[in-house]
């Protein structure tokens, strides 16, 4: 356990292990499990239509691959320079999500749980298994088994280290080892993350309604945003952090010291105007390597028209009139909308 702690802070900030088969119930079992039926008999899920199809293996790691007998969760901090939420100030320029305004992290996480992975094979001669947020998994209950934080009424992860601010991974091991205590809920009566989202997406503590929420109509959802959520979006055009950056346990949090975390200067603020212009060719080259690259040029271009007419600013009409045009209905949808309110 020391050497592999030691190999795996290397790579990562946080390390926890608790066995799928065995955490307590309150923590993991049945209340992840019942969480996740509520959820989505909810709708809450909104169009992510694979949650519902892979319940059964998502609601237990024993369900995904039954050889499991631990689970490794690592977290890697992101912790931002600036303050997240300050760009929001800046009407004729755009806010992306934290986490994506450099490279997109589940390559740079893989590659470096695929190499802790080896190490574990070979030191327990037992089979791994690596997961990346992109597998039925449910990897924030297992880290709040693990003892890496706990689940925030944002229904994010918190540290008492990290605040906020970390991406998870998980190895699953068929190899039996000693485990690390769970972490405990330490959000007492505090509202914040509840009290400042734009849409009113928590229809109470530890419940995300993602039909409301900025990052869900911003990455996951495609068609025509209702005007009552997309007059609440702001300059907002590729997630949200509103939730995540008022949290208190962010004053123990510190900046990333990874290089390819760091964010890119020109996607602190950029223009709108600039962002309006691209073409599908120039789209895919700028974002080439970040996780914005996955939603498309058509509905990033939608999400930056939506900010535009948040924006007041009758000089961005230039940068709309061109989308009236467009092939896209969605977009035409949003550059008539624009126009309306400049």
């Amino acid at each position: 356990m020391n050497t592999l702690s030691k190999a795996c802070l290397a790579r990562f900030e946080k390390l926890g292990f608790t066995h799928p088969f065995l955490v307590d119930l309150s923590t993991f079992g049945d209340k992840a499990k019942q969480g996740l039926r509520d959820y989505i008999a909810a709708n809450y899920h909104g169009t992510m239509t694979w949650i519902e199809k892979t319940e059964s293996r998502r609601n237990h790691p024993q369900n995904l691959w039954p050889e499991a007998r631990t689970a490794i969760v690592v977290g890697m901090n992101y912790g931002p320079d600036t303050n997240p939420l300050a760009s929001l100030d800046y009407r004729e320029k755009a806010t992306i999500s934290v986490y994506a305004r450099n490279r997109d992290y589940h390559e740079l996480m893989k590659g470096r749980l695929k190499e802790l992975a080896g190490l574990i094979a070979r030191d327990t001669k037992e089979d791994v298994k690596v997961f990346v947020d992109t597998a039925p998994l449910m990897e924030k209950p297992l880290a709040a088994a693990a003892g890496l934080g706990w689940q925030g009424k944002h229904t994010n992860l918190v540290s008492r280290d990290y605040g906020s601010w970390l991406f998870l991974g998980v190895i699953l091991s068929a190899a039996e080892l000693s485990t690390t205590p769970a972490e405990t809920d330490h959000c007492g009566s505090c509202r914040n993350c509840l009290d400042i989202c734009p849409t009113k997406a928590f229809p109470s503590a530890y419940k995300l309604d993602a039909r409301r929420c900025i990052s869900y109509l911003t990455i996951e959802y495609s068609g025509v945003v209702d005007v009552e959520l997309r007059e609440k979006m702001g300059n907002r055009i590729y997630g949200c952090d509103d939730c995540l950056a008022v949290c208190p346990w962010n004053k123990f949090a510190a900046e990333s010291a990874e290089i390819k975390l760091k964010a890119k200067p020109e996607l602190n603020t950029p223009n709108l105007s600039e962002l309006a212009a691209l073409n599908d060719t120039e789209f895919r080259k700028r974002f080439a390597g970040s996780p914005i690259k996955r939603i498309g040029r058509d509905q990033f271009i939608r999400n930056v028209i939506y900010a535009i007419g948040n924006s007041g600013e009758a000089s961005l009409k230039s940068s709309v009139t061109p989308h009236l045009t467009s092939d896209n209905n969605v977009i035409k949808d949003a550059a008539t909308w624009a126009l309306s309110r400049l």
